[in-house]
């Protein structure tokens, strides 16, 4: 009856909620017969009831290290909700350290002292109660016998079976007594009991005239007898001699037959128990918070972060929910994240989707990031929803150049912010491409066919094999040998000779700082080079497509594949684009990268989650955080939901707060166009942050120059100038709303802003079409400073008032030219674009090379809607140059060049360096910001 009730519930429950798929894993060491047969009556119920079962057979030599091993994998599973080792163990196994090593939340068996110890407690519940004890109640209540008054006594006081069944009787109000092999005067004690349960291994030891008429006799005991009359010459009987106790007892169990399938019944419904609590818990995660102390005025943002204790992500880790085979610990306040589990989650809704962008920036920047890091302290920390921030890895190059770190400020940060800015986890510096062009074509101009083809495939033993790699680069010459032994002359020159133009190399060396005399070196000058000297140059390392490629690859398989399709060059003929993968390097990129994929767990400064991935370059290259680290925090902050799609009872989705760089024509622009096209994912809200200094200067205000006080006009209230500026953020929330998605502004208020100033923005915004537009003081608060910006975003994310529909700015599969004077015309406001020539030869070629589906990356100046820096407000009337357009086919798009766009950024005249050194008795860092 029991197992038949498991079966419908577990039926109803996996068609309710589609990931309910309850597992038990048993560990059987050795093969001892009646091992193997109580194993096999597990297996066979566990499987009539809908439950899934794992095996783990080890020979009986196991040692004790390894089956604790086997053992830790399955508690670090999350597929598995019941772990049970089959006892007894060999005697070279102490039984209670494998006990004791199984996860509480997963001992379906009950034997962990935490379950015991729960269970002992007189206000405790245990986890689990153990099969067997939890069988003799379910037996009792069952038959309907009132176990509360009764005088009950337990014979046997092991911990599997006498002292459990003792604490339950006791909790039922029975009155028990506990006997043992030194209790004296056994058969009187026995005698008085209304109830009896027997559990010593003794066969037939206790006899039916020990027995009180009408008692419930409970025989836990199987023993094997001699028996010549059965075919296996035993016969198994319990520790109660059943032929004289049936005489006496009212009811009594048989052995076999009575406890045992009541054991397997509990441990099915333990199971099922566990997998329903596993459930439930992964729906209800709950993220501690850390407490703020302001100060006024606000201290240095170094200064405020060393002076907040982190949790330990491992803490944070488990609060989200993931299991310690997840996430990997970098320290004690950093963890990389692993891709499966996105596939583990892969049923739960997605949380709520929300891109936080800005209007066109003055150089010293509007706090997008601290927003984005205020928006995330605010919802988790405030507002009681489950919240992710997602943000990009920062350059040393802006850090000890001019702009400082990325880790936001004030009281919204990501800490540790050294950490943070410093090297992170080194996903930054995993590039070695450009060493391999250039002795590629060394060795191609200095050796013959023949000993290029000895070298790239040299007999090993007499025998020649391709590398995996080069049987990608026949596939593209149309050779379909695997053999090199069979390749002919003619095949051995094309397969060897990448013939690389040097005029036409795209890819430069990458370091990550700022270095101008960097931009244009000489190499080869060596005399060992044999005079093979070329002019190229340095990126700084987020300009890299290897960074592009990083963002936006949606899986390790896919980021092997964008890699090794990088083009480098064109051939000498100009018929054929130069790969990675020509090259040979596409999998030793992929593994320099292995671990840079996965995303880095932090915390804000009131500690909600963070992930810090990738750092691609807004101006230049499409400038957002990974689409992994996206799709794992949606599924983080997402629910499960059962077969209609509604949410879990008392469940509730989160939300994703992604950063994208610069102002929402450059950064949004890029964040919709491409990384959502390739991601597949609908954002709920688009955030604009604007502050009073930069519409002012939007307005005609004074120049902002890093370095230079702010002149007086940013610092008194200047409303007709104010207005004037307005026409940038108007222009902005136009843009966004082409998207077909809500807008809320964000007003990030500066200690110097108006009240009037404040309201005549918000009231510009709303009449431009946002939803609303709200001040924030998260610089000086944190998360409370945010809470009515919060508010609004939950209201524009959850109003269905307004039927929202989510649209792209073009067709991809347009011709290249009309995708860029889209963009310019939609986004920037210009009358049109104009060609160099060059660039018109690199729209003839990738059109030719079949490019002309992929989506446009424009680089550009982030300081102006044109192309020219010195255009502020909304610039009309202009033409957008296009001086020159770049391949990125690994990472999926094309970057056109307006203007001068430097991919190697230069030092000012006071660096931030200046201000940033280590107090070498403490250890501490000061002077970053």
């Amino acid at each position: 009856s029991i197992r038949e009730k498991i079966r419908d519930e577990i039926y109803q429950l996996k068609q309710k909620y589609l990931n309910f798929k309850p597992r038990l894993a048993i560990v059987q060491v050795g093969n001892r017969e009646d091992s193997v047969a109580y194993v096999k009556q597990k297996e066979q119920a566990a499987k009539e009831a809908g439950i899934n079962f794992i095996l783990q057979k080890k020979d009986e030599s196991i040692t004790a290290d390894e089956l604790l091993r086997l053992v830790r994998e399955l508690n670090h599973d999350p597929s598995v909700h019941g772990v049970l080792v089959q006892l007894p163990l060999p005697e070279h196994i102490n039984e209670r350290y494998v006990l004791e090593a199984i996860d509480p939340k997963k001992d379906v068996d009950g034997f962990h002292a935490y379950n015991i110890g729960r269970l002992a407690k007189r206000n405790c519940d245990p986890l689990f109660l153990p099969c067997t004890p939890k069988g003799i109640i379910e037996l009792l209540d069952q038959t309907e016998i009132n176990i509360s008054s009764k005088h009950a006594v337990v014979v046997g006081r092991s911990d599997i079976v006498g002292f459990p069944v003792f604490t339950l009787l006791t909790k039922r109000n029975s009155t028990v007594t506990l006997c043992h092999s030194k209790t004296a005067n056994l058969p009187e004690i026995v005698k008085t009991a209304e109830i009896l349960v027997v559990a010593i291994g003794k066969a037939e030891f206790i006899k039916g005239d020990w027995i009180r008429p009408g008692a419930v006799v409970i025989d836990v005991g199987t023993n094997a007898i001699k028996d010549s009359t059965k075919k296996t010459g035993i016969r198994w009987v319990g520790d109660v001699e059943f032929s004289s106790a049936s005489t006496v007892a009212s009811h009594i169990t048989p052995v076999p037959g009575g406890v045992g399938p009541m054991t397997v019944a509990m441990l099915l419904q333990n199971t099922v128990e566990s997998a329903k609590r596993f459930l439930k818990e992964s729906n209800e995660r709950k993220i501690s918070t850390l407490a703020l102390e302001r100060h006024v005025p606000v201290p240095s943002d170094i200064d405020i972060a060393t002076s907040q204790t982190p949790k330990l992500i491992k803490v944070l880790a488990e609060e989200l929910g993931l299991t310690h085979n997840e996430f990997e610990l970098y320290g004690k306040y950093k963890a990389k994240i692993n891709l499966s589990v996105i596939e583990r989650l892969n049923s739960r809704k997605n949380g709520k989707y929300v891109v936080v962008t800005g209007i066109t920036p003055t150089p010293l920047g509007e706090g997008k990031s601290t927003t984005t890091v205020g928006i995330a302290q605010a919802l988790g920390a405030h507002l009681g929803k489950l919240s992710f921030a997602c943000v990009r890895q920062p350059s040393q190059g802006p850090t000890f150049g001019i702009k400082g770190g990325a880790a936001g400020g004030g009281y919204a940060q990501v800490i540790p912010m050294d950490e943070f800015n410093l090297h992170l986890t080194g996903d930054i510096h995993a590039n070695t491409l450009a060493a391999a062009i250039d002795a590629r074509m060394f060795h191609e101009n200095t050796q013959t066919d023949k000993a290029l083809f000895n070298r790239l495939c040299p007999a090993k033993n007499g025998v020649r094999v391709f590398a995996p790699v080069m049987l990608k680069r026949l596939q593209k010459l149309g050779i379909d040998k695997t053999n090199p032994n069979d390749l002919t002359p003619e095949e051995i020159s094309k397969f060897v000779r990448l013939d690389i133009n040097p005029e036409t190399i795209t890819w430069q060396r990458v370091i990550d700082t700022n270095d101008r005399f960097l931009r244009r070196i000489t190499i080869g000058q060596h005399p060992t080079e044999k005079g093979q000297t070329r002019s190229t140059g340095f990126d700084i390392s987020v300009a890299s497509e290897c960074m592009a490629v990083l963002a936006l690859s949606t899986s390790l398989e896919d980021l092997r594949e964008r890699l090794g399709r990088m083009v480098v060059a064109i051939n000498k003929a100009g018929d054929s684009s130069i790969t990675a993968d020509d090259l040979g390097i596409g999998g030793a990129l992929t593994v320099l990268m292995k671990d840079a994929i996965k995303p880095n767990l932090m915390q804000t400064l009131e500690g909600t989650p963070v992930f810090v991935h990738a750092g691609p370059f807004a101006n230049i290259a499409h400038g957002n955080s990974s689409i992994i680290a996206d799709k794992i925090a949606l599924k983080l902050v997402g629910v499960e939901c059962d077969a209609d799609g509604s949410p879990l009872e008392g469940s509730e989705e989160g939300y994703v707060i992604t950063e994208a760089g610069f102002g929402a024509d450059i950064g949004m622009e890029k964040f919709f166009n491409i990384k959502c096209r390739l991601s597949g994912l609908i954002p709920d809200c688009v955030v604009i942050v604007s502050t009073v200094r930069a519409l002012k200067m939007h307005g005609g205000g004074p120049e902002v120059t890093p370095g230079n006080p702010l002149h007086g006009t940013y610092l008194s209230e200047n409303l007709e100038l104010l207005e004037k500026g307005c026409v940038n953020l108007v222009k902005h929330i136009q843009n966004a709303k082409k998207y077909g998605l809500p807008v809320v502004v964000a007003i990030n208020k500066f200690t110097t802003d108006t009240q009037a100033e404040l309201e005549l923005i918000r009231k510009i915004a709303i009449d431009a079409g946002a939803n609303d537009a709200v001040p924030a003081e998260h610089w000086a608060l944190g998360g409370e400073g945010a809470i009515d910006l919060g508010k609004a975003i939950i209201k524009a994310t959850t109003d269905k008032s307004e039927k929202q529909e989510f649209r792209f700015l073009y067709d991809v599969n347009r011709p290249i030219v009309e995708k860029i004077e889209i963009i310019a015309k939609e986004m920037y406001g210009a009358d049109g674009i104009e060609l160099s020539e060059k660039a018109i030869e690199k729209v003839e070629r990738y059109t030719k090379q079949g490019f002309a589906n992929l989506p446009i990356c424009m680089a550009k100046t982030h300081l102006s809607l044109s192309h020219d820096p010195k255009l502020k407000g909304v610039p009309t009337g202009f033409i957008v140059p296009v001086r020159d357009i770049r391949a990125s086919v690994g990472a999926g798009f094309l970057y056109p060049l307006l203007g001068e766009m430097q991919t190697m950024p230069g030092l000012p005249t006071r660096p931030c360096f200046f201000d940033v050194d280590l107090d070498t008795e403490t250890g501490r860092i000061y002077g970053l910001f």
